[in-house]
């Protein structure tokens, strides 16, 4: 029984610290010594002596075949302005929610696509007032298809509640619809890349209110060069005609109890908001 609970207490530490992927079939000791090389000298010595060549009659030169990209890599992802652009033309070519979500399933733009699970479209009610963007998929996200069902979304779900607020009458959705491997941060590439899609998905919904939860949901659709820090708490404007207000990350939140107070005011906020719009 020791035994059994030291390996599910190591394996759960390997895995909140994001070595969640296998990289070779076989396990490797990789604190072990390695063998020592064999000198120079030995491999010459039992290196067999090669029988000199016959004289060959000049030919014209072999012609070989040209080299392939590897077919496991998108076309999209060798150039960022490439990817870019199909996923704006794609995103501009949906007329509905289901539109977005089909062709996000068939965009090859994102690497992340290739090692998530699934893809983590939205959650909620679409025609709801209020819309969360958030950063990214974590494990437990990627593993259900849904946004912010881990712990951090549990955490949120507590902080809508505070206000009146729930699944119901709100619509959550994130800047990445994919997990980024051993939930990382998602890199600036892949934000350009992804970011027509939630453009877009926001256009869709037309939500009175937007709140972007966190520093990349944040400086990705207001484009801002200001922290989270900064921008937390103030009545700012999506597209110049949605109110939107910054939150801190529920993850931030977990790691940083004292910043609750601030996260707090910032829900009393968005009430009083929601309040003034009759919602």
């Amino acid at each position: 029984m020791t035994e059994s609970t030291d390996a599910f207490a190591a394996l759960r530490w390997l895995i909140e610290a994001g070595a969640d992927e296998a990289i070779d079939e076989e396990p490797r000791n990789r604190l072990e010594t390695p063998a020592a090389a064999p000198r120079m000298a030995e491999v010459v010595q039992a290196a067999p002596v090669a029988a000199a060549p016959e004289a060959r009659v000049p030919s014209e030169p072999r012609q070989t075949a040209p080299t392939k990209r590897p077919a496991a890599v998108p076309i999209e992802l060798e150039s960022l302005d490439a990817a870019h652009a199909n996923a704006r033309a794609l995103a501009a070519s949906c007329a509905s929610l289901d539109d977005l979500k089909t062709a996000m399933a068939r965009f090859d733009g994102c690497s992340l696509r290739h090692t998530a699970k699934n893809l983590v479209f939205a959650d909620g009610n679409p025609a709801a007032p209020v819309m969360f963007v958030g950063e990214a998929p974590g494990a437990d996200e990627d593993r259900e298809g849904l946004p912010f069902v881990g712990v951090s979304g549990q955490l949120l779900d507590r902080m809508m509640a505070s206000v009146g607020l729930d699944r119901t009458n709100t619509y959550i959705t994130n800047i990445i619809a994919w997990r980024p491997p051993g939930n990382r941060k998602p890199t600036s590439a892949e934000v350009t890349t992804c970011l027509p899609f939630v453009e877009r998905h926001i256009e869709l919904v037309n939500p009175k209110v937007l709140v972007l939860v966190g520093g990349t949901a944040t400086s990705a659709l207001l484009q801002r060069a200001e922290g989270i820090t900064r921008l937390r708490g103030r009545w700012l404007q999506w597209k110049e005609h949605v109110p939107t207000l910054a939150l801190y990350h529920p993850a931030y939140l977990l790691r940083t109890p004292a910043q609750k107070r601030q996260a707090w005011q910032d829900l009393q906020a968005l009430r009083k908001k929601l309040t003034e719009l009759g919602v």
